[in-house]
């Protein structure tokens, strides 16, 4: 299963940006989907999550100014990234875990650059 990644970019400070990660393959069904970051130095971390039923969770650095949604039928994911910090300057990669034709599958997207300047 392979995920495509777009709108990562350059945004200031209070600004807003959504990413989007779709799957494609021959997909039975997508459990859970994500999106981690990692900025230089540091480890990847975890940034939000959502199960097949939308339920969420996000990492206390983002929580009430970032906003994850799937779309099943699509096997499509968004994140809506509003008041942007500095310190949100990333890569960020999508994840999805499932199963398809040959099986279970987990797979990252290529990642996409999130800049945030001050």
């Amino acid at each position: 299963v392979q995920l495509v990644e777009s709108g990562g970019g350059l945004v200031q400070a209070g600004g807003s940006l959504t990413l989007s990660c779709a799957a494609s393959g021959i997909i039975f069904r997508i459990d859970a989907m994500g999106y981690y970051r990692q900025a230089p130095g540091k480890e990847r971390e975890l940034v939000a999550s959502i199960t097949r039923a939308g339920t969420t969770a996000f990492a206390e650095s983002v929580k009430d100014r970032f906003t994850i949604t799937r779309d099943n039928a699509k096997n499509a994911m968004n994140l809506q990234m509003n008041r942007l910090k500095p310190e949100d300057t990333a890569v960020y990669y999508c994840y999805a875990e499932g199963r398809e034709i040959n099986g279970p599958f987990a797979s990252w997207g290529q990642g996409t650059q999130v800049t945030v300047s001050s």
